[in-house]
Parts: C-alpha cells; structure tokens; sequence
C-alpha cells in the first residue's frame, strides 16, 4: 500500500504551517475594493507649501525624514502607532499605517527638491502577507492604501519602501541635530489651520473635563478613582480624536506635588484637591494640553482656596505678558514674580528676591503647543527659548506651587497641596487669546461649575 502523498508545507515564524494548495486557494476569488477616486487630504497643499520652506533651508542636500519605526511593547505585541511629528507636517499622514515609511526630499537642481514617499503600499492578494504577516497584513491590521491611491491622497511621488535602502545616505531628521532644529523652527508659527486643529483639541478637552467632573461621585466610591479619572478622560479622547494627547495625569492629595504624576493608582479623598492635566489629541495629531485642579468636595477649603487664588493670580500675570515682540521667557517672569512675593507675603521665604520660590515652583511656566505637547523642543535656544514671540505661535501658561507633604520650611496647613492652572492661547496682533476659556478658572466659577455638572 502506498503512502498518500504530501502536500509541500512552508511556515511562518510563529504561525501554523500553509500548504500549497491553501496558498492557491487564497489568492483567487477577491473582489477588487479601490479607495475612492476623491481621497486628496484637506491638508495637502500645506503640507506642500511646508516642504518648500524646508527646501529652501536646503538647498542641493538629500533630507531624510522617517515616520518612525514600530516599537515592541511586549513579546510579539506593539506599542500603537504614532507617526513622527515632523513627518506628519510635511505629508498630512498621520495614521498607524505609517510606520516605518520615510520622506525624502531628493536635490532637483540647485534651488529645489522633488519629494518622493517611500512606502509599504497594499499587501497584494498573490502572495500570503495580506493574511498571515501579523504586523502589516491586510486582514490584521487593516488596508493601506496601494501606490496610486498613496500617490493620490499626498500629491507626492511615492515609491516602494525597499526602494529607499538603496539610497545614498543624507541629512537625517532623527539623528542630524541641523535638520531636526529646522523642522522644529518651521514649526513655531502655526497656519491657521493648524489654529483651528488646535481649537477642535481644546474644545474635546473641555469635553473631557466635564465628563470627569460628572464621574467624580463613582471616582470617589472607587479604590483606584485617580485610574476613574484617566478612564473617563480617555474615553472622551479615543472617540472625538487619536486618543489622549500624553499620558493624562491624575493627581489626589499629595500626588498632586510630583509633576509627572502617571502612576493614577490612588484613592480620592473628598477632603483634598484633584490636579487633572490632560488634552485630547485630534485625527490630525494637534493636541491641547490643559490643567485644572479641583476640590473634590466641590468646594475649596480655606487654604486650598489661598494656594489657588495665588497660583491664579501668577497665571493672569503670565498672561497678561504674552504679546508679539515680548521675549518668550516674560510670561514665566512674571508669573514667578507674582509667586514669590506670595510666598513672602505667607512668611514662606524671607524675601521675594532671588530664586528660592523655585523650591515650590520646580519648572517653567509653559512652552508651545502643536503636534507635539512639547512642541518644537528641538529648535534652537534663541529661536525659541530666548526668542520672541510671534502672532500665530500657540503656547500654554501653566504656572504651579507644589507644597511637598514632607517639607518642613513649609506649615502644616499646607503640607501636600498641589495646584497647577494650565491653558492653551494663541498669540495674536494685539496680545493673546484664550483658546481654553470655556473652562473655569476663578475658584468660585469652579465651584459652581463643578455644582451644576454635579446636579446635572
């Protein structure tokens, strides 16, 4: 008796084994399923103006902008997808399946560039990857667009990724600090698209707030509420937008006095205050970047009430400083100044000279706001950090007193209170405008604010 024949088995890392006549049988009988014919992105022509400021910057160098590689969050498992900021400028792509597609802005003559977008288009349906690659298939992850269609959504020539390892080597974006400064500097004055991108943040954010503010009576009843409160809040940034901008920051009690406080795992205490800094980051990747911190009584104790009404009034003092042609480091000044002599005024510090406030203060007073929280952090000092400002550059005011629980030159009565006021403006001809001013910043506002959400 003869033994039946074998089919010719291949495998794939981690998967089971396909037999030919499986293969065979997938790559017959789909359907053609085209994007349709009107896909160019809204931001297109921007996006195209964007490459030629950097060409000009320039001029005869290859530049090198990827879009960033997947990176493992475990095992076989990915951290989701975030294309680089500076990427996502210059094509208007921002979505997951951009990872690992690169930007290139060949020298075409003496004074321009001819961009050319190297990607990994539609797995086609004659080989196996569109079913069986677990980190670009089509029936895993999604469909990406194929080379026309890419062609067509960008205005930019795209070729295959593997095209682009045969290139000679150029500028860089993720290692050379030249360009990276560039594209950072670029980036400081925004459009006024990219305004009203920023606007739409603010405003899922102010959403998100009052969702978080109906959810404190379950937070409250909750063993982990400050995890309550990040859920909520994150809840309101995956459906109106990308997801939360950074990692929201819900901050009780004395967790409120570690700045970057993402643990979210305590308690609340209807006794204390509730930092909240969080901003919803929109499709488009703009993000705002907002902080209030509330009573969770619903109401301000005295003493939390004098933290705040000090940290308010460095805040309206900041404010009051942002102005085209002012330096960007004013508003900081100013804010200080107004802490300082605060805390003087309290018998905290002796004088409100020199630097000592900075024990309570620990950090700036805020910084640009865009496509990154952080936003052009890679430009250079005089561009920006000892620059000025200018109309059309979004920034957050965000100045704090972090009175540490375990600070002996501090009273006991203040021992532990945090409070932070953060808000995202826009520099305009005449000073600035509020972009977040559908959210209280008064303590009375807040209270009844916080009282109508409540009963609501």
């Amino acid at each position: 008796m003869h033994e039946p024949a074998v089919a010719a088995i291949r495998t794939v890392s981690h998967d089971l084994p396909v037999s030919a006549e499986f293969e065979a049988f997938m790559a017959n009988g789909w359907a053609a399923t085209p994007l349709p014919a009107d896909i160019r992105l809204p931001v297109a022509g921007l996006a195209a103006a964007r490459r030629a400021k950097l060409s000009a910057r320039f001029p005869g160098e290859r530049l090198i902008v990827p879009a960033g590689e997947f990176k493992v969050r475990s095992n076989d498992c990915d951290h989701r997808f975030r294309p680089h900021s500076a990427y996502a400028w210059l094509t208007g792509l921002t979505g997951e399946d951009q990872a690992g597609h690169v930007l290139v802005l060949e020298p075409d003559g003496p004074h321009r560039h001819e961009a050319v977008l190297y990607v990994r288009p539609r797995s086609p349906r004659a080989g196996e990857e569109f079913y069986r690659d677990r980190r670009y298939g089509e029936f895993w992850v999604g469909r990406r667009p194929d080379l026309a269609e890419a062609e067509r959504m960008t205005g930019i020539r795209c070729a295959r990724r593997g095209e682009y390892d045969r290139l000679p080597p150029g500028r860089d974006a993720s290692g050379d600090r030249e360009l990276a400064a560039a594209l950072s500097e670029l980036r400081l004055v925004k459009d006024a698209w990219e305004v009203e991108q920023l606007r739409l943040a603010v405003d899922h954010t102010t959403a998100g707030f009052e969702d978080v503010v109906r959810a404190l009576p379950r937070a409250l009843a909750h063993p982990r509420g400050e995890r309550w409160i990040e859920g909520v809040f994150g809840l309101r940034a995956r459906t109106e937008g990308n997801g939360p901008g950074y990692e929201t920051i819900a901050a009780s009690g004395a967790h409120a006095c570690v700045l970057h406080w993402i643990r979210n795992d305590g308690r609340l205490d209807p006794r204390e205050l509730l930092l909240l800094d969080a901003g919803v980051e929109t499709d488009t990747l703009y993000t705002a970047d907002i902080t209030r911190t509330l009573p969770l009584s619903g109401r301000f104790s005295p003493v939390q009430r004098q933290v705040y009404e000090l940290v308010l009034a460095a805040q309206d003092a900041g404010m009051a400083a942002l102005k085209p042609g002012a330096s960007f480091r004013d508003f900081h000044r100013a804010g200080m100044r107004v802490i300082a002599e605060g805390l003087a005024e309290w018998g905290v510090l002796k004088s409100a000279e020199g630097d000592f406030h900075r024990r309570y203060t620990l950090c700036s007073s805020g910084h640009m706001l865009g496509l990154d929280v952080h936003d052009c952090a890679q430009a250079r000092a005089d561009a920006y950090l000892d620059g000025v400002l200018e109309e059309g550059q979004v920034l957050t005011v965000e100045p704090g007193l972090y009175l540490q629980p375990d600070d002996e030159t501090l009273p006991a009565e203040l021992r532990g209170i945090g409070v932070r006021i953060e808000d995202d403006l826009v520099i305009t001809a005449g000073g600035a405008r509020l972009m977040s001013h559908a959210l209280p910043r008064t303590p009375d506002a807040v209270e009844a604010w916080m009282g109508e959400l409540l009963e609501g």
